[in-house]
């Protein structure tokens, strides 16, 4: 499936000076169809219904082994110190992401290009694909802190100028996903409403953003409507473990207050007919290695 999205006018506008109604959105979750790749026609009904997919033992035990050694590699490297890409945790200053990895690591960049991942993200957009953002998140034990509920759109869209909710992530635990170490949470169903938040982006907003967003979130009662309307999942499972997750769904996750660390890679693919315009509701786009524009199809 392929269409044309519309970039003339906003059809999701958001950070406004007073809290808007909830929009209905007008774009399908899955593009493709189930001869489109290795999603059969059940699995992707139920993504459209719910908006994101958990695969159990997506990677095998060796190559989760080999990504934690990564991960670990970039985490000591020094040469990264005061690195954009590298965030910090605002209390502890431990590592909170590395962003822009598969520039870093040419065994994530080689993954991104797996086909179990490039084929699964073309059927679902219905297109080929580009990577829009690449991270690697970390939550340690004690002192790892979460993300305040949430639609990634809403900020790829007001702050990267992403037109439409064309793009989908995939997160792979290479750490186990318990109920208790800071999992992520997702609402089902809650990416086929678009909630427009309230404020005005600052210049240069994702320097905090990343640490902690207060910018760019519904309200509670928004929250509060949300969650009554379609209830908390949670992502839970073994390391290899993959979600796939729809860009506009609500989600968010706590604090770890556990000895069990949280790590996982993070991979955000985008419709190449869904490239990136000027950002709808901030001064300029965010950075390269945060929004990339580099629009060429993976391959």
């Amino acid at each position: 499936m392929t269409a044309t999205i519309e970039t003339t006018t906003d059809a999701y506008p958001t950070r406004l000076a007073q809290p808007g109604e909830v929009i209905a959105r007008e774009h399908p979750t899955v593009w493709g169809t189930a001869d489109d790749g290795p999603f059969d026609a059940a699995a992707l009904e139920a993504h459209a219904e719910r908006g994101f997919t958990i695969l159990e033992d997506f990677i095998t035990p060796e190559e989760v082994t080999g990504y934690t050694a990564e991960l670990d590699r970039l985490a000591s490297d020094e040469s990264l110190r005061g690195d954009p890409r590298v965030v910090t945790e605002k209390a502890s200053g431990e590592v909170r992401s590395v962003f822009e990895v598969t520039r870093l690591s040419s065994a994530i960049d080689a993954l991104s290009r797996d086909p179990r991942l490039l084929d699964r993200a073309r059927q679902l957009l219905g297109s080929d694909v580009y990577l829009h953002q690449t991270r690697v998140n970390y939550m340690p034990g004690y002192k790892g802190t979460g993300f305040y509920w949430h639609s990634d759109f809403e900020t790829w869209h007001a702050e990267d100028g992403m037109p439409a909710p064309r793009a989908v992530s995939c997160s792979i635990a290479l750490t186990p996903n318990y109920p208790y170490n800071g999992g992520l949470m997702v609402m089902p169903g809650s990416h086929r409403s678009y909630v427009p938040c309230v404020g005005e982006t600052p210049e240069n907003y994702h320097e905090a953003s990343l640490k902690e967003q207060k910018i760019g979130v519904p309200t509670q009662d928004a929250i509060t409507d949300l969650a009554h309307r379609y209830g908390v999942d949670q992502f839970t499972g073994p390391a290899g473990s993959a979600l796939w997750f729809d860009c506009n769904i609500m989600h968010g996750s706590g604090n770890n207050i556990t000895p069990f660390p949280r790590s996982n890679i993070f991979l955000v693919f985008n419709s190449v007919e869904n490239a990136l315009t000027e950002p709808f509701a901030a001064p300029a786009p965010r950075p390269e290695h945060i929004g990339s524009r580099d629009f060429t199809p993976l391959r």
